[in-house]
């Protein structure tokens, strides 16, 4: 720390350096986080001094959380449903681990089965409690095999785990499946839709993965991705509203006496965001903001299809993944685990981005 502080312009220029090494998100390729929409900064702004770690001091903004997960359980089919703001999927999918073990705790050695897809929040989450991960291969199109998932179950199983637009394919694994499976063996049944929740249910024909199927205990879903808030901005939605209150903990010198929270202080800003854009876009909105993304995504294969880049599968939701041998300078892509060249078609990528991004490819493969 300095000894004497630096002017307001001193500071903002430094700042103004180092913002312009970020990287331009006219080329990025590879997140799944998006600029935010106007509405959601506004909002952030507005509410950036609130914190939903004390919500007697706030309550307005947790009064405003408790709509976001009002939408957000409406739009999966349950307006019953229960839940809490959090930081993102890895909170989400900590915590209904958390939720699983605590409702079999006589379970002395439990384990989870997951996808070999599953995200790597899973793995931090089974070392954070002590829990066996299962993975389950997957089948020719990158979705978790039903039937393989079946025969990792136990009876110390305490948590099976399907994906709703895994992270490096956009594949929604057999949800109604699992949901079948995860009852009958009275398994919980966690969704990761942190990606494909603000996907599917505006997507034309929308893929069953939520509440609207018995077996699906909980969900994860994102509303800083798809949902074009700030960050972060993830939820935890939860069909028993009063699941969650199995993790209370004390908190006495708080204006409320009990929270089952993972996290203490908590924004209220990007809370407050999400809810802005789904109220302000509405269905209608979201409809045609994801019809855009899966437009550009369907161009994006045709276009690199037409210089012999094979797509890897044809997606569920606006990933799309191809066997490749590089990409041209400055375009910041990724890669999978099986070696595939891997882009995210978010809201930012418009289609003149798209179209560059082929331009530069054709004439690197021409």
């Amino acid at each position: 720390m300095l000894n004497k502080g630096c002017s307001e312009e001193e500071i903002f220029t430094f700042f103004s350096q180092k913002k312009r090494e970020d990287m331009d998100h006219d080329y990025i390729l590879s997140s799944m986080c998006t600029i935010p929409h106007p509405v959601a900064v506004r909002a952030h702004c507005m509410f950036m001094e609130t914190n939903l770690g004390d919500p007697g001091l706030f309550l307005g903004t947790a009064s405003l959380e408790q709509l976001l997960i009002e939408r957000l359980a409406t739009l999966f089919h349950l307006p019953t449903a229960g839940g809490y703001a959090t930081s993102g999927g890895t909170e989400s999918n900590i915590q209904a681990l958390r939720l699983a073990k605590v409702s079999k705790q006589e379970v002395v050695y439990p384990n989870i089965v997951v996808p070999e897809s599953a995200h790597f929040s899973f793995r931090k989450a089974c070392d954070l409690l002590s829990l066996e991960m299962r993975p389950v291969p997957l089948d020719r199109n990158f979705r978790m095999d039903a039937e393989k998932a079946a025969e990792q179950i136990d009876k110390n199983t305490i948590c099976l785990v399907g994906i709703a637009g895994t992270t490096e394919y956009g594949m929604v694994d057999p949800i109604a499946d699992l949901a079948k499976i995860a009852d009958a063996q009275d398994v919980l049944f966690h969704v990761d839709a942190a990606f494909g929740g603000m996907v599917i249910p505006f997507l034309n024909n929308p893929i069953p993965f939520d509440f609207a199927l018995p077996g699906v205990s909980t969900i994860a879903v994102d509303p800083h991705k798809m949902g074009m808030s700030t960050i972060p901005a993830g939820c935890l939605i939860t069909r028993d509203p009063d699941l969650l209150h199995s993790l209370n903990i004390d908190t006495p010198y708080l204006s409320v006496k009990q929270e089952y929270t993972l996290a203490g202080t908590r924004p209220g800003a990007p809370v407050v965001g999400a809810l802005a854009v789904l109220d302000y876009l509405g269905k209608e909105g979201m409809r045609a903001v994801v019809s855009g993304c899966m437009k550009n995504t369907d161009r994006l294969i045709a276009g690199m299809e037409l210089f012999g880049i094979p797509r890897a599968v044809t997606p569920d939701v606006n990933v799309a993944t191809f066997t490749c041998r590089g990409i041209p300078e400055p375009w910041k892509v990724s890669w999978t685990r099986q070696g595939h060249l891997r882009i995210v078609c978010m809201p930012h990528v418009h289609l003149d981005r798209i179209e560059a991004f082929l331009k530069d490819t054709g004439e690197m493969y021409a």
